[in-house]
């Protein structure tokens, strides 16, 4: 066999296995939220008192939706601390709606300049955990919306003594039905989603920043947020920090869902870059092994090194067809069904792919109107010149 048909067969054997492992993914977030429908909250209202807190920058899509959805909580004593660092934030005008409209609802406003480090959103934090009255801590990221039980997810998952912080899964929600945000959720909910899943049989405990729960007393223990300041992956350190305790970190059974505001093609790959050379720089051999959640671009390549091959053309239709399948079912089972993007897959895959090259040299990455660059294995980040406004 020559050297392309070696390449060919072997880009095959990948896409095959891909599809098994998207077949297992799916299955996984299915029996997920199977189960999430049929737990019940505890019934009793003793319950411990949460301080939920929530940095906020800026007016992003759909803001109100998803911090409304923390505000009407069905649960006993909370308290939602939100905070801006600047006079003239946008979201300040949500947040004082907010307090209007709740005048029962236990909601503080911090506006704070002060920096503390690389990392703003974690800087942010340190400026409002002095305003936070109760030990249970809910960490949030501001374009996460959740279910009116959030709470009691959260809670219940945190009781059990040797769970050190609860986390929970999140799929991504479009701000509008338009193709690139579209592709943005499939990233999220094709790959990252059932990904997480997997990786967690096998014996992973991730923490992802979408919910960041954990006593007063553990944050204390691990050196407080100061520990995560100059850091931009503040999730991997916490749970690395968390799990250096000999504590568990906990999936509340619940889905959350992350807006997704992207409108060029141009601000999803910035977004998705930076992402990846975050996820590469923090765990490089899992974001390497991650590139089977990608069986299209497999199978395409092995059309391109055999494209006389009929059985190669057979298996690029297979690949397709189950990867549109699974897709298909994942998307239902989240409760965004769309055959909008089906026919996209290949080019998802591709454009998948493509992150993964730009992220593989890479250690710079632009958040939030500055430049930051990655040392490996979760050193510490160093940051570089502002780069201008935005994510």
């Amino acid at each position: 066999m020559t050297v392309l048909g070696l390449m060919g067969w072997g880009a095959g054997i990948i896409a095959a296995a891909g599809c098994v492992q998207s077949m297992l993914g799916a299955a996984l977030v299915m029996g997920f939220r199977r189960r999430e429908k049929v737990w019940r909250s505890p019934v009793s209202d003793d319950l411990p008192p949460i301080t939920v807190l929530k940095p906020l920058h800026g007016a992003e899509p759909m803001l109100e939706q998803a911090l409304r959805s923390f505000v009407e909580q069905d649960y006993p004593a909370y308290q939602i601390v939100f905070g801006v660092q600047h006079e003239d934030d946008a979201a300040i005008e949500v947040v004082h709606a907010l307090q209007a409209h709740y005048p029962d609802r236990d909601l503080t406003l911090v506006i704070d300049r002060q920096q503390h480090g690389v990392n703003r959103k974690v800087g942010n934090l340190i400026n409002m955990i002095g305003m936070a009255r109760h030990e249970t801590l809910v960490i949030s990221d501001s374009d996460i919306h959740v279910g009116h039980d959030y709470l009691r997810h959260i809670a219940a998952s945190l009781a059990d003594p040797q769970t050190g912080l609860v986390t929970t899964l999140y799929a991504g929600l479009p701000a509008t039905e338009t193709i690139v945000r579209r592709l943005s959720a499939c990233q999220i909910n094709h790959n990252f989603l059932p990904g997480v899943l997997l990786s967690r049989h096998l014996g992973r405990q991730d923490c992802l920043g979408a919910t960041m729960a954990l006593r007063r007393k553990t944050l204390e223990q691990i050196g407080g947020l100061r520990a995560l300041v100059d850091h931009v992956a503040d999730d991997a350190i916490l749970g690395t920090a968390v799990r250096g305790l000999g504590l568990d970190i906990a999936i509340a059974p619940c889905m959350t869902w992350t807006t997704i505001g992207e409108r060029t093609m141009r601000d999803l790959l910035a977004h998705e870059l930076r992402w990846g050379r975050t996820v590469k720089n923090v765990e490089p051999f899992g974001y390497a092994l991650s590139s089977i959640q990608l069986p299209l671009f497999w199978a395409t390549a092995a059309v391109a090194f055999l494209p006389h091959s009929t059985a190669i053309w057979i298996l690029f239709a297979v690949v397709w067809t189950l990867r549109a399948v699974f897709s298909l079912m994942l998307d239902r089972s989240l409760g965004l069904p769309s055959l909008a993007t089906l026919p996209l897959l290949p080019f998802r895959d591709w454009m998948s792919a493509a992150v993964m090259v730009g992220s593989a040299r890479g250690t710079q990455v632009a958040w939030r109107g500055q430049t930051m660059h990655i040392m490996r294995h979760s050193a510490m980040s160093q940051p570089s010149q502002p780069v201008g406004p935005g994510e």
